[in-house]
């Protein structure tokens, strides 16, 4: 293979077949990569281009020397090296059109663990606020379309919500939909989502709560609910902590009165670890109440599909007119570790009793506290919530009632 001048002269003059019975390659001296293939068995004569990528040499064909001249084919040639500089390979396979909708698909199908509480907030930040984007390949979606549309979704969000919040949980949603396709698909530009970098809207930590002077007007509204189960449902939340799901969704399987335990499965959790929870005295009295109502299979039974409680929002509101506090359902579970807190119960145990992962904190994954050894700080929690939600005057926490 020899490196010489290629000129129009010399493409004319070589001949093709190669009169060494060999295929031959000149290259030109003036345009490393570029040069021309004379074949071996036939009359043909190509420009081509050469280079190595990722470790393999790749050649392609610019023209045959009949279709461009030389000057027209050593243009042509710069363009296909300045590919192979930005590390595209001309040769690898053109990757399949890929859209928004059919990345959140392949996204939820891949992550067999999420719950189908977390498939369907996934679905509904993309379904609703990028819905314009959903049959969009992601290639046509550029950082200039990030920028806008993270700048309106706050003014189509209603004023209830947190529109700011709203524009962010999608964008950041979409960026983790664009990573999962990039890693298939290395040939997809930077993520658009990186223009944000200084874009984001300033988000504060939730720290609502009731507070613990509040704790005896609140409980006092809550005893006045007029559905039991919601009433017993938001009381079971604020005695132990649990979430919203964890808690809507138990079955009586779940409660062993013997050993005075619940068992939350690892599929209503949120970290998928099983939760032992041990029954303090209210819990206890609260469970056994309801379990003298009937043999539901639920604890907190209900009218829809799924067969149990799953909303709460009409109870909170009704709270909310005869007492004035507005409050969620994570709302009390944040009351529940505030309280705990001022219990000066360990770190260790307030968090097995929330059931925090403890993962990322290597000292406390080698705790292991035991069922038994959870019950005295549980109790005290227990203890400390039913003096808050006795009247601060002379009134005494209302009885339960079925």
């Amino acid at each position: 293979m020899a490196v010489v001048k290629l000129t129009k002269r010399l493409v004319e003059r070589t001949s093709a077949p190669s009169p060494t019975g060999k295929q031959q390659i000149f290259w030109d001296e003036e345009l490393s990569g570029f040069g021309m293939l004379v074949s071996a068995t036939t009359d043909k004569k190509s420009f081509i281009v050469q280079r190595d990528i990722k470790g393999k040499t790749r050649r392609v064909t610019v023209a045959p020397t009949s279709v461009l001249d030389l000057e027209q084919a050593r243009e042509r040639a710069k363009a296909v090296l300045a590919d192979f500089y930005k590390g595209i390979d001309p040769k690898a396979k053109t990757p399949e059109v890929t859209t928004l909708r059919q990345t959140l698909e392949a996204y939820l199908a891949a992550r067999k663990s999420l719950s189908e509480g977390s498939v369907r907030e996934y679905k509904r930040k993309i379904e609703t606020h990028l819905q314009p984007w959903l049959d969009l390949s992601l290639r046509d979606i550029t950082a200039d379309m990030v920028e806008t549309r993270h700048r309106a979704i706050p003014a189509e969000v209603p004023k209830r919500y947190s529109g700011t919040t709203a524009a962010n949980l999608a964008m950041k949603t979409f960026s983790l939909l664009w990573n999962f396709a990039s890693e298939r698909d290395p040939t997809l530009p930077r993520n658009p989502v990186l223009r944000l970098k200084r874009q984001w809207y300033p988000t504060q930590r939730r720290t609502r709560h009731i507070k613990q002077q509040d704790m005896a007007t609140f409980y006092a509204a809550v005893c006045e609910l007029d559905s039991a189960i919601a009433r017993d449902w938001l009381l079971l939340m604020l005695y132990t902590g649990l979430r919203r799901r964890e808690s809507a969704a138990l079955q009586w399987e779940h409660v062993d009165f013997g050993a005075k335990i619940i068992r939350v499965p690892a599929s209503l959790t949120k970290n998928k670890q099983q939760l032992d929870l041990p029954m303090t005295t209210f819990v206890h009295d609260l469970l056994k109440t309801r379990r003298a109502l009937g043999n539901a299979k639920f604890i907190f039974p209900g009218n829809g599909k799924l067969g149990h409680i799953t909303e709460a929002k009409h109870a909170f509101e009704q709270i909310a007119k005869l007492c004035g506090i507005v409050v969620s359902a994570h709302d009390l579970r944040r009351s529940f570790c505030t309280v705990a807190e001022s219990c000066d119960i360990s770190y260790a145990a307030l968090k097995q009793l929330v059931n925090h992962s403890m993962r990322s904190d290597v000292t406390a994954g080698y705790i292991q506290l035991s069922i038994e050894r959870l019950r005295i700080p549980a109790q005290l929690v227990c203890d400390k919530l039913m003096t808050l939600c006795q009247s601060s005057a002379d009134s005494k926490v209302v009885q339960l009632r079925g």
